[in-house]
């Protein structure tokens, strides 16, 4: 039984690794220099699409890709809290 996929995933698929590298970037770094509650609402808002990709992706991934990615996203979850603050 094969799984069928949304659009946007067959969209993100077909999206220039080297652009949304630099566009995640850029969400980051104006994140970091924002104001608190800005740039900690900014980063929260990075981690829920993450953790959607996550869970998206969590059956065909390695387990030591997923285990990589849970710290990163428990990372990027704990500075934006830390700017909420």
């Amino acid at each position: 039984m094969q799984r069928t996929q949304s659009p946007l995933l067959v969209r993100l698929s077909r999206a220039n690794p080297t652009s949304v590298f630099l566009a995640t970037l850029a969400v980051v770094l104006v994140a970091f220099f924002a104001p608190g509650p800005v740039g900690g609402v900014l980063l929260l808002a990075l981690a829920a699409g993450l953790s959607w990709l996550l869970a998206t992706t969590w059956p065909v991934q390695a387990p030591q890709t997923r285990m990589i990615r849970l710290v990163m996203l428990t990372l990027l979850v704990a500075v934006a809290l830390a700017k909420l603050l």
